[in-house]
């Protein structure tokens, strides 16, 4: 069996097209969070350990560019107007990464909001790390979407029973 054959579509008529719809996989998580197995606690843990370091890690680079600030005194208004930017994009890459576990985002705004989020990274990161405390990233989301399309998967596949000749005519 090579590489190719694997990822492979399913051929019409298998058991797995029966199934009805696929969860979509979480980044970190894959499809785990559907089922909470192989490995869903660990990776949890893992995300929210591994956001909250690189957090602090963002956060003393950044302190690292500010002290950089201090020694090239460049004026204490350029220095303010700096730790402002942060805080604001950061509270504002929080918010945005946050609504986007219980909501899909729009992508222009998305692409529109790019360089915000780039800037504001510690924000994102952090909304990764208190999220993982309660759930994968995004479960939510998918599971309430995953769930609407196995219903109507179910509603479009039921089939009526009995045989409609035995029906009652009025």
């Amino acid at each position: 069996m090579s590489a190719d054959d694997s990822t492979r579509a399913t051929p019409a008529g298998s058991t797995a097209e029966a199934l009805g719809p696929r969860p979509e996989p979480l980044r970190f998580f894959g499809t785990t969070w559907l089922d909470h197995d192989n490995g869903y606690t660990a990776r949890r843990i893992a995300v929210a350990a591994g956001s909250l370091v690189t957090a602090a890690a963002s956060c003393l680079v950044l302190r690292l560019a500010y002290q950089g600030l201090q020694i090239a005194a460049i004026g204490g208004f350029v220095t303010l107007l700096m730790v402002v930017m942060f805080a604001i994009c950061s509270a504002m890459a929080f918010r945005h990464t946050w609504d986007g576990f219980t909501r899909r985002p729009d992508p222009d705004r998305q692409a529109s909001l790019r360089g915000l989020l780039t800037v504001g990274f510690v924000g994102s990161l952090l909304a990764y790390f208190f999220r993982s405390l309660t759930e994968a990233p995004g479960e939510r989301l998918h599971r309430e979407e995953y769930e609407e399309a196995r219903k109507q998967y179910e509603k479009r596949t039921t089939r009526r029973s009995g045989n409609p000749k035995n029906r009652r005519r009025a």
